[in-house]
């Protein structure tokens, strides 16, 4: 019996590194059968057990426990979740504001995510050299306000190689994914920190002002100076899964910190008296933006259009 870690899965082909050598595995029959509520339930990142059967060939039959994982609802509605990756030490988070264009909400969810596993976050705010006046100070502005909060931050031009460096040390030694939508620049970064894969990459489309998807499947990538970075397909939504909305504000580090000093103990920050959360939004201390994605988070989706009132 020998055990790895799943570097690359493609439908019901795993490809598992152990000792070294890639191993080229599928799930024993008997293990498909304990009724995994996911479109997948190996993903990049997990520990498993395998016997191999023939040269570099094997069956897996066990799966050790994940530490952690980034997962969303899988838009295949016959399934509750998708598990993108498990076991990494950081998330990093590509995020753009045109070509294509990524709002805070979206940004946002990934952080709740992450935090729901206690993952570290770093923000990559990529394509500043084809930015305006105008939109570099909303990015340092955006900046300013997920690092008060307390996530690592940084300006970069993949494309001019702006910041790469300080990009490539937060990587070294760690097991790092990377998400955003597509074209954000995620294949792109790896191409220049470890251009040996030459990854395939495609031109923004300029009719719908978003990127081709050129990754199509997740894979966990070995980098030169120590690390891995998995790289995923651009992802267009991120459903959460498995969040109570009561505990919802739990994620939002900036709201927990102030939520001790409301009235009620149970406060929801959105409609209660003597709420302090509400006086920090009032005088600016928390930001709308943050808020706003505190509310498209906590409300279902037939509740969603109170957001507007806001």
């Amino acid at each position: 019996m020998k055990t790895g870690r799943i570097i690359q899965t493609t439908g019901a082909v795993h490809s598992v590194e152990c000792d070294n050598l890639i191993y080229t595995c599928v799930i024993k029959g008997k293990l498909r059968l304990k009724g995994y509520r996911s479109t997948n339930p190996l993903s990049v990142g997990d520990i498993v057990e395998f016997e191999e059967t023939e040269n570099l060939l094997g069956l897996i039959n066990k799966i050790h426990s994940r530490k952690n994982c980034i997962i969303r609802k899988s838009t295949n509605l016959s399934k509750e979740t998708h598990i993108i990756a498990s076991n990494i030490d950081q998330l990093v988070i590509m995020f753009t504001l045109q070509k294509p264009e990524t709002t805070t909400i979206f940004l946002d969810r990934l952080l709740i995510a992450a935090e729901s596993y206690s993952i570290p976050c770093i923000i990559l705010i990529n394509k500043i050299d084809i930015y305006s006046s105008e939109e570099l100070k909303h990015s340092k502005y955006l900046s300013s306000i997920y690092t008060k909060i307390g996530y690592k931050t940084i300006e970069i031009s993949v494309e001019n190689k702006v910041n790469i460096d300080n990009v490539a040390e937060i990587l070294k030694d760690k097991i790092s994914l990377i998400v955003g939508h597509s074209g954000t620049g995620k294949t792109s970064l790896i191409n220049v920190i470890a251009p040996e894969y030459r990854l395939k990459t495609d031109f923004i489309s300029e009719y719908h002002l978003a990127g081709k998807h050129t990754t199509t499947f997740a894979r966990m990538l070995k980098l030169p100076f120590g690390g891995y970075i998995v790289d995923t397909p651009g992802i267009m939504g991120f459903g959460l899964v498995n969040l109570k909305k009561e505990e919802m504000y739990h994620y939002f580090p900036e709201i927990f910190k102030l939520s001790p000093n409301c009235k009620y103990y149970n406060c929801t920050h959105i409609n209660e008296p003597q709420c302090a959360v509400k006086k920090a939004l009032e005088k600016g201390v928390i930001s709308l933006s943050r808020y706003k994605s505190y509310l498209n988070v906590f409300y279902d989706d037939d509740d969603k259009h109170r957001i507007k009132e806001i």
